[in-house]
């Protein structure tokens, strides 16, 4: 192996930039050989309009989580009128008050909304789901989602009517 040594004083003996780079490619290496991945869809039941917790269903779809001593989940919907966020899970008002805030912030029936055709809640739910987001991401520690004690995952379900909504749970980590 050709050494390129990129310091040389007293100290340090000079640093072989081909040597470090081998050790952190045989590191990742490693890292990549080890870490375990694991995906699932799940189909939640049609939820009324409102602010719903869904932790439970997520933790329970991939029972492989309890390997993962180190690693992160993500959480993420495959719709454009509904979306995720991780917020209070212990006083239920809290839900009740994210709902009511957001129809204040995004009203329906909004005189200069073009895209119209699928009711009055459609385009509101566009843009509520853009603001909330599309996925959460969490860490897992010891084979279980490292929240905090008053954390949940929510499903915001932004129409009137919805059938049930897709969510894609991955999870990696070793």
């Amino acid at each position: 192996m050709n050494c390129v040594v990129l310091k040389h004083d007293n100290e340090h003996k000079g640093i072989c930039y081909v040597c470090i780079r081998a050790r952190i490619e045989k590191v990742l290496h490693l890292i990549l050989m080890t870490a375990k991945y694991y995906q699932k869809e799940l189909r939640l039941r049609p939820f009324s309009r409102g602010f719903h917790l869904i932790t439970s269903q997520i933790v329970n779809a991939l029972p492989e989580i309890e390997s993962i001593n180190a690693g992160m989940m993500q959480v993420f919907i495959k719709h454009t009128s509904a979306s995720l966020t991780i917020n209070e899970n212990a006083d239920p008002t809290v839900r009740v008050d994210f709902e009511s805030h957001m129809n204040e912030m995004v009203p329906e029936n909004a005189s200069y909304y073009q895209h119209t055709l699928e009711g009055p809640d459609d385009m509101p739910a566009h843009i509520k789901s853009s603001l909330m987001g599309a996925s959460v991401q969490i860490p897992i520690t010891n084979g279980r989602p490292n929240l905090g004690i008053w954390q949940g995952i929510y499903l915001c379900e932004h129409r009137d009517r919805a059938s049930g909504r897709n969510i894609v749970i991955t999870i990696w980590g070793n």
